[in-house]
């Protein structure tokens, strides 16, 4: 096994409160991606929601995965002022998140 070089991978699982539109969400889940292109140390964005089967979500609906070169770039993504600005627009309509950093590790078979 070794660990993916210059990749740390930010992790947050979500729930949106109940009466928060899907067109809300859409639009606070684009205005995140977009981060990508105003925040040079975010590389990448992807999203989804569960579709498990286990009911192991402990109520958590949605993932959103940003991958950073390093964990410095991450420091400098929580603490950029686009993220700051959006996080205080997008955190009134979140129940609840976890977050956790970390970097992939590649099994070789």
């Amino acid at each position: 096994m070794e660990v993916a070089p210059g990749v740390v991978k930010h992790v947050l699982l979500g729930k949106f409160k109940d009466d928060v539109s899907p067109e809300k969400i859409e639009e606070l889940i684009r205005d995140w991606a977009n981060l990508v292109n105003v925040i040079e140390p975010m590389k990448d964005f992807e999203w989804g929601t569960d579709v498990s089967i286990e009911n192991k979500n402990e109520g958590f609906t949605h993932v959103f995965v940003s991958t950073f070169e390093s964990t410095e770039g991450i420091a400098e993504y929580l603490y950029h002022p686009a993220h700051v600005e959006y996080g205080k627009k997008s955190l009134q309509y979140v129940e609840k998140f976890i977050v956790f950093d970390y970097k992939p590790t590649i099994v070789k078979l």
